[in-house]
């Protein structure tokens, strides 16, 4: 769908920005661009819609030379999200998301209508495309970001660090509503940041590019890590490759053992006879956990009295048995839940976020063991 072929950028005072990128970006993926500062992601990125013209080489969309074609029509098929969001401050969420629609041509009230549409698919509530982008947060500014970019169903979309400038819980929900969006949409993404671990999470394949615009490895994230092609990617993935590298193996043979559970708001009499090694999970009506209590929180507390929030500790991650196409069910997900955890055992959940038992480190680590005896870990 997009191929760079040897296509260089030489800015007039010498500096090169890109120099000869030969790829291709598969079609219906997502492919991650990332490297230090300076070295050429973003300049690659926008020659794929002509906002900078390569000095020489070819860059093609769907095999044809992006050079074809008349920019303004080149870039309404292409959706384009930047870290700013880039939306007119002067007009209504929804008029933001039917600009492209309405610039090809599309009637007013189509236009609209699809607008409400991607408020729907990319999470945000209808009453929103009322109001206007200073009334939003950040995360759903990049959200109707998003939203625009889709809004002519364009089947290339590029994104230039759209998640940098939000915090990093809003950054990882934005990541998996990605994740999600792609699953339906099936589109060609290409996809700037600077965080290897954002490169990870969400590529298909990662380029990695060094200093000067040279490219230094394009790989699918399990190569990458297992397979660095020199000392400059071993450091920039870093040191800790082999821990992530865990995000891609499931974790099938890792057993699931009980654990003990108690309901919060029941009492703390019920509580203590629940405890196992001095721990319990404490779940909601629908048996999701809030966190864990201890036989030390619950010490000098009146039996008859209920287990409150104030008694809950956190619980850190959560391991989810049932995560198809998701890390959630990987090894990694197992291990960082039981290291996570103040009791030293994961709490493993099903697809509707239930407990279902516990996991611990060691058997993780055994069935990682088992996994390079079976030679299922890449060497």
């Amino acid at each position: 769908m997009i191929e760079f072929r040897a296509a260089t950028k030489r800015f007039d005072d010498g500096t090169v920005a890109v120099n000869e990128l030969t790829l291709t970006v598969e079609p219906g993926g997502i492919t991650m661009f990332v490297g230090p500062s300076g070295c050429g992601k973003t300049t690659s990125l926008r020659m794929v819609n002509r906002m900078v013209e390569p000095t020489s080489g070819t860059v093609l969309v769907g095999g044809r030379d992006v050079r074809e074609s008349p920019r303004a029509v080149l870039r309404r098929g292409i959706g384009y999200v930047i870290q700013q969001t880039g939306l007119f401050p002067h007009r209504t969420v929804l008029d933001n998301i039917a600009t492209v629609p309405l610039l090809s041509g599309w009637p007013r009230r189509r236009a609209r209508g699809r607008a409400a549409e991607l408020l729907d698919l990319v999470g945000l509530p209808a009453e929103l495309g009322r109001r206007y982008p200073a009334q939003l947060s950040g995360g759903q500014q990049q959200r109707v970001g998003v939203a625009r970019a889709l809004a002519a169903d364009p089947p290339v979309l590029l994104m230039d660090e759209p998640f940098s400038a939000v915090d990093p819980v809003v950054r990882a929900d934005l990541q998996d509503e990605l994740l999600r969006l792609q699953q339906e949409l099936d589109k060609t993404i290409l996809f700037v940041t600077h965080d290897i671990d954002e490169a990870i999470k969400l590529g298909d394949r990662v380029a990695v590019f060094r200093t000067g615009g040279v490219l230094a490895q394009y790989d699918e994230p399990a190569a990458l890590l297992g397979r660095p092609a020199d000392d400059f990617v071993a450091s920039f993935v870093g040191r800790d490759r082999g821990y992530r590298a865990l995000g891609f193996l499931p974790a099938k043979g890792v057993p699931v053992g009980e654990v003990a559970t108690v309901r919060l708001g029941g009492s703390v009499a019920a509580a203590r006879d629940a405890l196992r090694d001095g721990w319990a999970v404490v779940v909601d009506e629908a048996r999701r956990p809030v966190g864990w209590v201890s036989a030390s929180r619950l010490s000098g507390v009146d039996g008859e009295a209920a287990v409150s929030d104030e008694l809950v500790e956190s619980g850190g991650s959560l391991y989810e048995v049932d995560s198809p196409g998701g890390r959630a069910g990987s090894l990694r997900g197992a291990l960082d839940a039981a290291l996570s955890s103040p009791s030293a055992r994961g709490v493993a959940v099903d697809a509707d976020g239930a407990v279902v038992g516990s996991v611990t480190a060691h058997d993780v680590l055994r069935a990682l063991a088992d996994a390079r005896q079976a030679g299922e870990v890449p060497s």
